[in-house]
Order: structure tokens, then C-alpha cells, then sequence
């Protein structure tokens, strides 16, 4: 472990380096009679892009690779690689059990998903090589494009004996046991550790049971993982029967915010880079003591609070970070929040603007998605308005003159 630390950094000076002299060299005047070599431009975003039409379970959310331009998309129990016209590269099947929200690691270039086998006691982060998805329907377990890393505490919570009767009583929301009402994983999104900037963290949102009789499920719970050394974690997507349990032995942090019981959890995460904000879209709760919104934001300027968690069976203390203090608010419960979709898809572009997901139907059962183009506008009770200019956005430049004002 030491000696791939020590490697990596020695890596990484050496990569700084000769990045410094490629700078200082393309900044130098060019000698006579040549001509200076520019960037290749990056390709445009569309303000729409369709999934196609697919056999499987509905939409659950999507990644882009800005920089290559292509889509990616999550349909339960496929994996659908599109360019930006929405036309389909490559796919990937098979997976057992459910994969849901996506999200894309400029570091790395890979896509990074949740993978729940609750039937098996096992939830994963599935990681895509993007580049080798070339060709329909490969297979998740035998084409090399698939490697999955176990989130042991994830299943710590899963199984958690809350009534302590010595058993465990399954996939089931009609009992107290799963620790926080947790029922897996979905929204995963990449950013910095909450209350800071800069960094790049691999954050996990639980999947929550819907229990109005309950409440110790009223918080979101989000895992921050630094995914630079999991490598030695990766392996193959296994059998149901047989999952690997390869993975970190807890995370680098666990946060809960407070937003009272929604429907199976935080179903899309998205860091906002423009304002420094975590975006959570989620089906609406039912408990009558909240306001259950579909949206909450949580405000990534402030720094972590350690405290004691509310409505827990037992006293117990946990880091908490606090919601954007904006949009709608609810002064019983003290939440904020917003009514607004995503809840498909959410993937932020930079500057402001976003997309979110359209999920649909088509004949013989298929299922169809689409990314519509949004900018944030923080208004109630919805904060996206469409974007419908004509001019498509460059990825990585600011859309001030893309979009209509306001």
C-alpha cells in the first residue's frame, strides 16, 4: 500500500513537470515561419439528447463524458452508451440485480454506478470502462467493461438487527429492523468533501425504506469515498449466489441531513460546481409531519456539525450537514426544499445549467429517457427553468450568452 502511495505521487510530480514545461513552451513565442497549434474544440452540448428505446426496467439516471461526447444511461438492468445526436453506440446486459444513478470521474474517465443485490446481501459501486463499450448487448460479467467494489458499510446498515429478535427479515419496509430505514444504495455523484472545495470524492446516498411508522428514516445518508486507491478493490461482477465482498471497510465520511422520509431514498445526486451545492432528487414521502418536497439542496459551504441524530431508538451522535437555506420551507420540520424533477436523471454541465431526465414508454414495453437542457434559476416552487436557446453549450465555458435572462 505504501510502496503504490510513494509510486503514485512520484507519478504525479513527474506529470506535474512536464505539464509546467508543456505549458511554458506553448506560452513562448513560436519560432518564424510556423504556426501555432490550437486545442481542438470541444464538442457542443445539445440542448436534448434521447436515449432510444430499450427492454428493460425504466430510467434511473444518466452520465455524460463531455469531453469525448457520449451519454450514458442506466435502465435498471442495462447500460446504454449513446452519442450526443442520441444514437447507440455500445450496451452492456446482464447485470443481476439493479443498477441505478450514474455518474462520470473526470479523473479517471470511467462511470461509476450503484449496483444493489439485496436478495444477496451485497451492494456495490459497479464501475464502466467507457472506452471498451463498443458494440451492443455485451455481457456485465464476462466483457472486461465491468469491475464492482463491495460498500461493506452500506450492508452493515442493510442488515442491521434493530429489534434484536436474531433474525433478518429481508428486502422489506414492513419492519424496524435496516439501520436508518436504509434499504441500499442509488444516487451517486462525484465533488469535494462537504464544507470544502476543491477535491474530487465519490459520494453514495442510501436507498430509504418508505415507513411512515417510523423515525429513525427521516434523514438522507451520504458515504464519501476516496476511490484513487480502490483498484486493488475492483473485481468482475460475480454470481448472485457467489458475490465478492471486496471493498473499503468503512468510509471516509457519513453525513445525514435531515429531510423527513421520502420514497426509497435519494434516487439522483449532483454537485453543483457553480454554487458549491449538493443537488438530491427524490420521489415524495408521505408522512403528513413534513412537507415532503421532491428536491433539497445541501448547502456545501458549511462545514459538518458533530450531533445527536433525531428520532433514533437509542440516543446516538453523527455528523450532520444542514440543507441550502432556500426555496420553500416548512417551519415545523425546519426543512427546505423544492418540487421539481430529476428524479431520472440529473447531471450538472457547469455554469449553472443542468441536465434532467424525461422518462418514458414505448410500444412492447420498452422504456425511452431523454436529457432536456435546464439552468438554475433557485426560484419556487420550481428552481430549473428550460433553456431554449439555439446555441448549444460548449462543455467547461459559461452559458451566459447561451441563455435567456433571468
Amino acid at each position: 500500500m505504501r510502496r503504490q502511495t510513494q509510486a503514485r505521487l512520484t507519478a504525479l510530480l513527474t506529470s506535474a513537470v512536464v505539464l509546467s514545461t508543456m505549458a511554458a513552451v506553448q506560452d513562448a513565442d513560436p519560432p518564424r515561419g510556423t504556426v501555432r497549434q490550437t486545442a481542438p474544440k470541444l464538442p457542443r452540448l445539445p440542448l436534448g439528447v434521447n436515449s432510444g428505446a430499450w427492454q428493460s426496467g425504466h430510467l434511473q439516471g444518466m452520465a455524460v463524458d463531455r469531453r469525448k461526447g457520449f451519454m450514458y444511461w442506466s435502465f435498471t438492468d442495462l447500460l446504454v452508451k449513446t452519442d450526443m445526436r442520441g444514437r447507440a453506440v455500445g450496451s452492456v446486459k446482464g447485470f443481476v440485480g439493479h443498477l441505478g444513478d450514474l455518474g462520470f470521474n473526470e479523473r479517471d474517465g470511467r462511470v461509476y454506478g450503484s449496483l444493489e443485490v439485496p436478495t444477496a446481501r451485497a451492494y456495490y459501486i459497479a464501475l464502466f470502462d467507457g472506452d471498451g463499450i463498443t458494440r451492443m448487448n455485451m455481457d456485465a460479467a464476462s466483457s472486461g467493461v465491468v469491475s464492482t467494489v463491495y460498500l461493506k458499510e452500506v450492508v452493515k446498515d442493510f442488515t442491521a438487527d434493530m429489534n434484536h429478535d436474531g433474525k433478518f427479515d429481508g428486502d422489506t419496509a414492513n419492519t424496524p429492523d435496516h439501520r436508518y430505514g436504509c434499504s441500499g444504495i442509488d444516487g451517486v455523484a462525484f465533488g469535494p468533501d462537504f464544507g470544502h472545495e476543491g477535491g474530487t470524492k465519490l459520494t453514495v446516498a442510501y436507498g430509504t425504506y418508505l415507513n411512515t411508522s417510523r423515525k429513525d428514516n427521516d434523514h438522507q445518508v451520504l458515504l464519501q469515498y476516496d476511490v484513487s486507491g480502490w483498484d486493488r478493490y475492483e473485481r468482475p461482477l460475480g454470481e448472485e449466489q457467489t458475490p465478492h465482498r471486496e471493498g473499503p471497510s468503512e468510509p471516509d465520511g457519513k453525513y445525514f441531513v435531515y429531510t423527513g422520509n421520502t420514497s426509497y431514498g435519494v434516487q439522483n445526486l449532483e454537485y453543483d460546481g457553480a454554487r458549491g451545492n449538493w443537488l438530491m432528487a427524490v420521489y415524495k414521502g408521505s408522512k403528513k409531519q413534513f412537507p415532503n418536497y421532491s428536491l433539497f439542496v445541501v448547502d456545501g459551504s458549511k462545514e459538518p456539525v458533530w450531533k445527536t441524530l433525531r428520532g433514533q431508538p437509542r440516543p446516538e451522535q453523527g455528523w450532520t450537514v444542514p440543507l441550502l437555506a432556500a426555496g420553500l420551507h416548512d417551519k415545523a420540520s425546519g426543512t427546505y426544499g423544492w418540487q421539481s424533477s430529476g428524479q431520472y436523471g440529473l447531471i450538472s454541465l457547469g455554469g449553472g445549467q443542468f441536465y434532467l431526465a424525461e422518462n418514458g414508454t414505448a410500444k412492447a414495453l420498452r422504456h425511452t429517457g431523454r436529457a432536456v437542457r435546464y439552468r438554475w434559476t433557485g426560484r419556487t416552487p420550481s428552481p430549473f427553468a428550460r433553456v431554449t436557446a439555439t446555441k448549444a453549450l460548449v462543455p467547461g465555458h459559461s452559458p451566459a450568452d447561451h441563455s435567456p435572462a433571468g
